[in-house]
């Protein structure tokens, strides 16, 4: 090689380097300013939507690490990641009101999932859920849309909906935005349906009144409130837990309804308790309550446990089935959603 052509390869890539270090200083630069924004000047930013990696996703990053959801925070602004929403972070040149995302009010229920939206509030500091017409100014929005619930997954029309809705809102907000890849999300939302539909399950205990004997509501609401159950809206008898959720429920096995006004009249000749294994926490320790619960209302209202084909339930079988909440509940703990978890409670629902 030349002395010419080792000048002109050493000029090259010195000007490489140059070119790499000064978009490194810029992007530290634009980090620096997204994360003091209580600073009165701000660096100018292109007003563009973008896909994939961009400046905007190390800004956003650094915004959430600075401003973490605590325990003050509203619950769901927690919930918001990209394992179970399709979700995009706004960060605000100023303040704003809920005002700016008025299409986002108008459209929310157009998707077929839960649509979520959190701010950033400008005052406190903390994440919170956004409401129409809120008085409240906040330095960043973020907007997602569930990927599954138990009618299934978000389909690739709807995620390319909610898309082009985020769009509009970064076009309006005349602001840089990272939009997640809609073919991803639904990939991630099929395998996440998937998963869901491997641990939903209901495990039921029935209790047989014996020959053409039939108990009425009168005689199933004594046991059931001694026991600390209480008739619901739906018509079956629910015990609470401290944040007043279902652990278990007691209905008639016919799918009569009982009611307050007409305890009396109604008449069944048995009776079904119901857990719903991803909606309650320790499920294998709900289970054990739910036999010692038939159990007693067995013995109150003189019934036998029996399965779905009315065969007498033996300890065996008791036990087969606590192994299978069990088997239930460690594939939810592997697949890192806690049963009963207020993120369980999203996707159960």
């Amino acid at each position: 090689m030349s002395e010419l052509q080792i000048s002109l390869l050493a000029i090259g890539l010195l000007m490489v380097a140059g070119v790499f270090v000064y978009g490194q200083w810029q992007q530290w630069r634009y980090r620096r300013s997204i994360a003091s924004p209580q600073q009165e000047q701000h660096t100018e930013t292109s007003h563009q939507v973008v896909s994939g990696d961009g400046p905007n996703e190390g800004a956003a990053d650094a915004l959430i690490s600075a401003s973490p959801i605590t325990d003050a925070a509203d619950e769901i602004c927690g919930l918001l990641n990209d394992a179970t929403d399709y979700v995009a972070t706004f960060l605000l040149q100023t303040p704003s009101t809920t005002d700016v995302l008025e299409n986002l009010w108008q459209r929310r229920f157009d998707f077929g999932k839960a649509v979520n939206a959190c701010g950033l509030n400008a005052a406190s500091g903390l994440w919170e859920r956004l409401i129409p017409e809120s008085p409240q100014t906040y330095r960043a929005f973020r907007i997602g849309l569930q990927l599954v619930d138990r009618s299934g997954s978000v389909s690739g029309m709807r995620l390319n909906g909610f898309r082009e809705l985020l769009e509009e809102i970064a076009a309006q907000l005349q602001i840089e935005v990272r939009l997640p890849s809609v073919a991803d999300a639904e990939q991630r939302a099929q395998q996440l349906d998937q998963f869901c539909a491997d641990v939903d399950q209901m495990i039921g205990i029935n209790l047989l009144a014996g020959g053409d004997r039939k108990l009425f509501g009168t005689e199933v609401a004594g046991a059931a409130q001694r026991l600390g159950m209480s008739l619901q809206a739906d018509g079956t008898f629910h015990l609470l837990d401290e944040s007043n959720g279902s652990i278990f429920i007691l209905s008639a096995s016919d799918g009569t309804s009982f009611q307050h006004h007409t305890l009396n009249q109604s008449r069944t000749d048995s009776l079904t308790l119901l857990l719903d294994i991803p909606r309650v926490n320790e499920p294998v320790r709900r289970f054990d309550e739910m036999v010692a619960v038939a159990a007693e209302i067995a013995g109150a209202l003189r019934l036998t446990l029996v399965d779905d084909q009315r065969v007498a339930l033996s300890e065996g079988a008791i036990a087969q089935i606590r192994a299978q909440v069990a088997a239930t509940q460690d594939l939810m703990l592997t697949g890192h959603i806690t049963p009963g978890s207020a993120q369980a409670l999203r996707l159960f629902s």
